[in-house]
């Protein structure tokens, strides 16, 4: 019988022996409960509950709360006296109403795991639970994270100090273009930084029949938003990728009144911090020259969120050899092009070494529907992807701590 309805077949060959049913089972019930149950970001609190339980269950004794509503476990090494290595999961979930029709959807109106974030969490736990079998040469940190979405958690976890002294760092993230079994662990860029602005164009209204008495704030907004989208192919190198785009445009509430005001937010993305320094000034400039054209008065914020997140060489390299020693050389897939998404493991990679890996988990049978990617309320992640992310995650750790096959 296959543990809690689950597929064992789809588990790779050199991961499914790692697993056997019992703790396979508890695996997939683990997963299928924070998915039914998911928490937005600070209120992971049945989160950390049920996670803290499932260490228990894998023999994980050493676990401490951090960061409000996430959990730091240690699983202790053959040499305690080396720096430790960590593994992070993260567990918070989205506003999105979900719409998978999965039997084990969620049951917490209006909130979804809907970037696959049950899956990370699970697979942080069979990491931990394969150390526990088969202890690194250092001890091993198991983080689970709170409030990656709101890109908070990281530095909260940093700020406690639960990390210092760690010598690297390793996470991942399910990846729905890639098939189960298939993993990127690539050296530098691997998510883009993410920066968000406001600007606000302040004028002087008037009757939409005597525009000439007006400072009008509405041509000025759609000069901004097309000169900033002119910003990526005219300012960076074509070999530097970036993106901006506005998100929000605002102004003026009637149809025979010239607004005084118009605003427009969006975001500015980039893999390299050159890049992302060019494109956060260019888009302040760009709107104080616009104002002055339009004889407007600019109001720009810009909030700084996560940094470009850059695997290490060395760290990329263990992580590489772990997946091609459980799942063979053609395991290991290229990142064909660049993800702009935003990460909050960047703030780890700028204080210690680590990876980011993007892992295989496309649903065998494409899902409620085969186009829909994370942040979408029918994205689907392969169940079966959380015995590869864990495999990897552990034996990496095992690399970078100087234990495991050829380190």
């Amino acid at each position: 019988m296959t543990p809690a309805g689950g597929d064992r077949s789809a588990i790779p060959d050199g991961v499914r022996e790692l697993f056997p049913p019992g703790l396979e089972g508890r695996l997939r019930e683990l997963r299928r409960s924070l998915h039914r149950h998911p928490e937005l970001s600070w209120q992971e609190e049945e989160t950390q509950r049920r996670l803290a339980e499932a260490l228990e269950d894998v023999s994980v004794s050493e676990v401490r709360t951090v960061a409000k509503t996430g959990l730091v476990a240690r699983i202790p090494g053959r040499n305690p006296g080396d720096a430790p290595v960590a593994i992070r999961g993260d567990t918070d979930a989205l506003p999105i109403h979900e719409q998978t029709g999965l039997p084990f959807s969620s049951e917490n109106s209006g909130v979804m795991h809907a970037c696959g974030h049950d899956v990370h969490a699970s697979w942080a736990v069979a990491a931990a639970a394969l150390l526990a079998r088969e202890p690194a040469e250092a001890d091993v940190l198991v983080v689970l994270q709170p409030a990656e979405e709101k890109a908070e958690g990281a530095r909260a976890v940093l700020e406690s100090g639960a990390l210092d002294g760690v010598r690297a760092i390793f996470g991942g993230h399910v990846d729905s273009d890639l098939p189960v079994g298939r993993v990127v662990a690539k050296e530098g860029p691997i998510a883009a930084s993410a920066d968000f602005f406001t600007i606000r164009l302040r004028g002087a209204g008037s009757h939409a029949a005597k525009p000439h008495e007006s400072r009008d704030p509405i041509p000025a907004l759609a000069s901004l938003v097309s000169t900033l989208y002119s910003l990526t192919p005219r300012r960076l190198h074509p070999g530097q990728p970036g993106v901006v785009s506005a998100t929000v445009l605002r102004a003026g509430e009637a149809d025979n009144v010239v607004p005084d005001e118009g605003v427009v937010r969006g975001t500015v993305r980039a893999t390299e911090p050159e890049a992302r320094s060019l494109l956060v000034e260019e888009v302040a400039r760009v709107a104080e020259s616009v104002a002055e054209t339009h004889r407007l008065e600019a109001d720009v914020q810009i909030r700084s969120g996560v940094p470009p997140a850059v695997n290490t060489r060395r760290e990329a390299a263990w992580a590489r050899r772990a997946v091609t020693g459980l799942l063979g050389e053609d395991a290991v897939a290229a990142l064909d092009r660049p993800n702009m998404a935003g990460e909050d493991f960047a703030f780890y990679l700028e204080e210690m070494p680590g990876a980011f890996l993007r892992i295989g988990a496309r649903a065998p049978d494409g899902g409620s529907d085969p186009d829909a990617g994370t942040h979408s309320p029918r994205f689907v992640a392969s169940e079966e992807s959380l015995f590869v992310g864990g495999a990897v995650l552990a034996r990496t750790a095992r690399l970078a701590a100087g234990s495991g096959p050829g380190s």
